[in-house]
This record gives C-alpha cells, sequence and structure tokens, in this order.
C-alpha cells in the first residue's frame, strides 16, 4: 500500500502536462471550424439584427428605423397567421413523422434480406430535392391531368392545392413523405446501437415483442428520439422552397408559413427591415425550442448508452 502511493504521485506528475498538451492541440484543431462559424453565422446573423432597426429596400440608402420595424411587425395581424401555422405545421409534423419514423427505424434495423431491399428503396426521396417534390406533387395532385383524372378516380380529383383545408393538410404529407426516410435513417442506426444482451434477457424473463419495444427500445432511444424531434422541429423554422414552389403561400395565405412570409416581405415587397425582424424571431424561436428539447435529455445527455463506454 505504502509502496503504491509514490508511484500514482509519479503518474499523475507525468500524465499532467500531457493531459494539457492534448486539450491544447484539440483546442488548435477546432480553430477552422470557429472561425468558418464565425463568419457564416455570427456576423450574418448580427448584420440581420442590425438591419431589423432600418429602413431599407434592398437598393437605395440604409436609413435609421429605431424599433418602428419591431413594433409594426409584432402586431401584425398577418405575422401573426404566419407564426401560428409555422408552430402547427411544427407540431403535426413531429406528431405524424416521429412514431412512423420510430416504427421504421426499428422494422428497417432488422436482418432479414428483404428488409435491404426495402430500405433502398424507401430512402429515394432522400435523393430528391425539396424543388423537385413540390413540383412532382403539383403535377400529380392537380385536378385536369394529374392522378386523379388519369385514373379516373373522383376522390383524387379534387382541387387539393387550391381548397383552403386541403391545401395545408397536403403540406403536412408532402413535408412527412420527404422528412421520413431521414429520420427513419436516425432511428435504425439507434437500435441497432441497443445492445442485444438486453433483448435475450427480456426474453428469458418471458416479456413478448410489444413489451420490449416499450419497456427496452423506447427508453434504450431516449437521446435519439430528443435528437431527432431537434432536427424536426428546429428544422420545420426552414420549410421555404418545398411550401414556395407548391403552393406559393395560399390559398388565402393558408400555407404562408414564417419563413415565406419572411421572403415575401423582404423581396418581393422590398422590406428588408420587416422581414429582418422576422428573421431575428425565427433564430430566437429555433435556438429556445433546441434548448429546450436538450434540457429533457438530462445533464448526462451526452453519455453512451453503450455497455462498457
Amino acid at each position: 500500500m505504502t509502496a503504491t502511493i509514490p508511484a500514482r504521485r509519479a503518474l499523475r506528475e507525468n500524465a499532467a502536462p500531457v493531459a494539457g498538451g492534448s486539450t491544447g492541440r484539440i483546442a488548435w484543431l477546432a480553430l477552422p471550424a470557429l472561425v468558418f462559424f464565425v463568419a457564416f453565422a455570427v456576423v450574418p446573423l448580427v448584420g440581420v439584427l442590425l438591419l431589423s432597426f432600418t429602413n431599407w429596400d434592398g437598393i437605395g440608402a440604409i436609413t435609421p428605423a429605431g424599433f418602428a420595424n419591431w413594433a409594426s411587425v409584432l402586431v401584425d395581424p398577418d405575422m401573426l397567421h404566419a407564426l401560428g401555422l409555422t408552430l402547427l405545421v411544427m407540431v403535426l409534423s413531429w406528431l405524424v413523422q416521429t412514431p412512423m419514423s420510430l416504427l421504421l427505424g426499428v422494422f428497417t434495423a432488422g436482418t432479414q434480406k428483404y428488409r435491404t431491399v426495402l430500405a433502398v428503396l424507401y430512402f429515394l426521396p432522400l435523393l430528391l430535392s425539396s424543388a423537385a417534390i413540390a413540383v412532382a406533387y403539383k403535377a400529380l395532385l392537380d385536378p385536369n391531368f394529374g392522378l386523379g383524372a388519369g385514373l379516373g378516380l373522383p376522390f383524387l380529383s379534387q382541387d387539393w392545392l387550391g381548397n383552403p383545408q386541403l391545401a395545408f393538410g397536403v403540406v403536412i404529407f408532402v413535408i412527412a413523405w420527404q422528412f421520413i426516410p431521414f429520420h427513419t435513417l436516425i432511428y435504425q442506426g439507434g437500435v441497432r446501437q441497443i445492445p442485444r444482451s438486453i433483448y435475450e434477457a427480456a426474453e428469458i424473463d418471458g416479456a413478448g415483442r410489444v413489451k420490449q419495444f416499450f419497456l427496452i427500445t423506447i427508453p434504450q432511444l431516449k437521446y435519439t428520439i430528443i435528437t431527432s424531434s431537434t432536427l424536426m422541429t428546429v428544422g420545420a423554422l426552414t420549410y421555404f422552397d418545398l411550401i414556395f414552389v407548391l403552393t406559393g403561400g395560399g390559398p388565402a395565405n393558408a400555407t404562408r408559413i414564417l419563413p415565406l412570409d419572411m421572403y415575401l416581405l423582404g423581396f418581393r415587397a422590398n422590406l428588408m427591415g420587416p422581414a429582418s425582424v422576422i428573421a431575428v424571431i425565427l433564430v430566437v424561436i429555433g435556438l429556445a425550442l433546441a434548448l429546450f428539447l436538450q434540457r429533457l435529455g438530462g445533464k448526462d445527455n451526452s453519455a453512451s448508452q453503450l455497455e462498457g463506454m
């Protein structure tokens, strides 16, 4: 016992400079990423914040406006309507995409050969751009020469994108069709990281597949669910190109969510000040959501769930 104390002290004295040097090297390695983050994220964000206190049409001189843009935007009923639609898209997207992505992720994480073929076909939407998907669905849902008219099905021949209620539902459906494969891929990776020994012990105890899913799979995927939910909800604040091509925000502003409202104000109405206010609001909402979801994971959300790690 007494012989090991000097040995341990010597080990700590020798190890201390190595640990400090390693930390320093890691800091230097992170420097390029930090420079790019400041140049392409922090500087533009500060620029947009400053622009929100000015009057600018995108071409002429920039003049100070004080808090006038903020006062006008925060009481604008159209902006409040767009904010409500954005939050509704966020909630509905999460409610639709999360259960389906979770179930499909568990299904595609299996070892059967046919699942591999299905998974490859299923992930095809990930290869397509949002604009291409919007153009395709716009043609398929056209009441005159779309899928319904071609197949002679009256149910599909409705004016899906001309009716406000139907158009909003179509937007939710197309968003889910595009992004469920991505989140399925996340859950598939999470399921494959769960130690097989846990399921084997549950089988010995007589637990069936359903019980294993609720008592093992979902708790083990806690941090995967938080990660996917963060990407899903914060990503809902960036839906622009798909809705812009699919509906243009119509009919009757039924699909004019906040990112689209920001674009139309800034680049159609040439009101860069109010558009910058909306951009800042989107950033604040995104940061608050991401922080809230990370808090749900607890203080150990960065710890590994794998055995022995």
